[in-house]
């Protein structure tokens, strides 16, 4: 390194990507589907929730702060299935590809299949590292790729009780934005939309933390006064999905019964069964 080569603080994964995507403003608020979910709102004050439920830290951007729900096991959830029963035939696509086609054989709802997706237990909004994951509502007339949609919907739902909370603590969600590996199929980025009942947007960077690093740079160096100056000259919004109202309506009855499966889990002691 040469002498006179500035040296920038950058931020956390989390921090980092949601600059990468533009959330720097209260209102604006990523979904993330990697192997855990995350759904990420930007705010101009710290904003508590008294029982825990969700994550308050500061922000890459003096003097803001920012609010994050975990799903521990979303994109996994999708993993575990593939690994544990397969892609379908190879064709050469990615095999992520060819579950999604599956899944949109069948109609929204999964006609009464539900995943609740606690395989690794859950952090928002339960905190509880002891329940675990459960298909509910499984008949002979379900399919594989029931199982599919249901487990990409399951875990629409789980990010969904993080907007639920959002809601009760009155943090703004004016556009949501998704990123990571569910953003990429067709499905799961409508299904969102749907379970939302929110217009959702892709941009067109897909690098995350480390776009957002780079923008962090580039404002450390000077080339732009401010993230807010650099994040709305280089992040754009590539498409965007809205919800469909059927489907919609649909999905807004499905989440009612979905709260109501973590308290019957809640009564099967896992650490008593047999293993």
């Amino acid at each position: 390194m040469k002498i006179g080569t500035p040296v920038v603080a950058g931020a956390g994964d989390q921090a980092a990507g949601a600059v990468g995507m533009g959330i720097v403003r209260a209102g604006v608020v990523s979904a993330t589907i990697g192997t855990s979910g995350v759904v990420f709102a930007a705010t101009d004050r710290p904003a508590l929730d008294p029982q825990g439920r969700i994550h308050t830290f500061c922000h890459a951007i003096p003097g803001r702060w920012h609010v994050m729900g975990v799903t521990q096991a979303a994109g996994l959830s999708l993993r575990w299935f593939r690994d544990q029963f397969g892609a379908g035939k190879d064709d050469g696509r990615d095999p992520y590809e060819r579950l999604s086609d599956e899944a949109a054989k069948i109609p929204a709802g999964s006609e009464g299949l539900f995943w609740a997706p606690y395989l690794m237990g859950e952090r928002t909004p339960h905190l509880d590292p002891n329940v675990r994951g459960a298909l509910v509502g499984l008949s002979a007339s379900h399919t594989r790729a029931h199982v599919i949609r249901a487990i990409q919907e399951g875990v629409a739902f789980s990010l969904k009780d993080t907007f639920s909370i959002f809601e009760e603590m009155r943090v703004p969600v004016t556009k949501i934005r998704l990123g990571g590996g569910g953003a990429r199929s067709n499905v799961w980025r409508q299904i969102q939309a749907d379970v939302y009942a929110h217009e959702v947007e892709l941009v067109e960077a897909e690098e995350g933390a480390a776009y957002g690093a780079a923008i962090l740079a580039a404002v450390g160096a000077r080339h732009w006064t401010s993230v807010d100056d650099a994040c709305d000259a280089v992040v754009r919004v590539a498409s965007k999905v809205g919800p469909r109202a059927d489907a919609s309506k649909t999905m807004q009855k499905n989440y009612a019964v979905y709260r109501r499966i973590y308290p019957a889990l809640r009564g099967i002691n896992t650490s008593d069964a047999a293993k």
